[in-house]
C-alpha cells in the first residue's frame, strides 16, 4: 500500500470515529526534526499520521504488529523500522540513525510503550539519545483521547472520541561527551518529559506531575498577575 493510499484511509477512519483537534503543528519546522509524542494507546500513530502532511517519516514499530493486519500495513506503507523493544537493538538503532542522517521527519514515543495508567510513564533515553546524535530540533506533541479503554467503549456506543494533539516548541538538545553525560542525556530526557506533560490535563501527567521543571513550564505559560 502506498502512503498516500493509507493516509487518505486514516483520514477517513478517524473522521469516522473520532473528533480530532490539532493545535500548533504549524510550529513543525521543515526539513530535519524529531517529533516526541506520549503513548496511551494503538491510536496515537494513527492520529499522528492523519495529522502530519509529509512523506519522509522516519519511525520505529514495535516488531510483534509486523504480521498485524491493520499496523502491519501502516508500518510497511511507511517503510517502518521494525524494533525488538525487549533487548537492546542494535541493528535497528543503526538503520535508525542511518535514516536521520539522510533527513526527514523521525517519529517516537520516548516512554517506549503505552501507558498502562493512562499518564505520563517515566521517558527512555532513546529520544534524547537520537536528538543530540543528529543535531536534530525535538517538536513535542503532547495526546490526549486515545486511551484504548475510552475508545473501545466509545465504538460499543457509537461515539465519536473526542482526540486532541497539541504541539509545543521546537527546542535542541545538546550532550556533551565525557564525564557528566548520564546526568546530561537524564536531564534532556526530563526536558522532553515535561514539555510533553505542560500542554497535557492534569491528570495526564503522571510521574512528571511534580518535576521542578514541569513547574517552571507551567509558570512560563501563565499569564502574569
Amino acid at each position: 500500500m502506498k502512503y498516500k493510499t493509507l493516509r487518505s484511509i486514516i483520514r477517513f477512519v478517524m473522521d469516522t470515529i473520532a473528533d480530532v483537534e490539532i493545535v500548533g503543528l504549524e510550529k513543525l519546522p521543515q526539513g530535519n526534526v524529531l517529533l516526541a509524542a506520549n503513548h496511551l494507546g494503538r491510536l496515537d500513530t494513527a492520529v499522528l499520521l492523519y495529522a502530519i502532511d509529509r512523506e519522509d517519516i522516519i519511525m520505529a514499530i514495535a516488531e510483534k504488529y509486523k504480521n498485524h493486519p491493520l499496523f502491519g500495513a501502516m508500518g510497511r506503507a511507511v517503510d517502518a523500522i521494525w524494533l525488538n523493544r525487549f533487548e537492546a537493538d542494535f541493528s535497528a538503532l543503526r538503520e535508525i540513525l542511518a535514516r536521520m542522517k539522510k533527513g526527514g521527519l523521525m517519529v517516537i514515543a520516548p516512554e517506549g510503550t503505552r501507558s498502562k495508567t493512562e499518564a505520563l510513564q517515566e521517558g527512555k533515553p532513546g529520544a534524547a539519545f537520537l536528538a543530540a546524535k543528529s543535531g536534530y530540533p525535538v517538536l513535542t506533541v503532547s495526546l490526549t483521547g486515545t486511551e484504548d479503554r475510552g475508545v473501545v467503549e466509545n465504538l460499543k456506543r457509537f461515539r465519536r472520541s473526542k482526540i486532541r494533539a497539541v504541539a509545543g516548541e521546537p527546542f535542541a538538545i545538546e550532550i556533551p561527551n565525557g564525564r557528566g553525560r548520564e546526568q546530561a542525556m537524564r536531564q534532556a530526557t526530563d526536558e522532553i518529559m515535561c514539555r510533553l506533560a505542560a500542554n497535557l490535563p492534569e491528570k495526564y501527567r503522571g510521574v512528571y506531575a511534580e518535576h521542578p521543571r514541569l513547574k517552571e513550564l507551567l509558570a512560563e505559560k501563565s499569564p502574569v498577575q
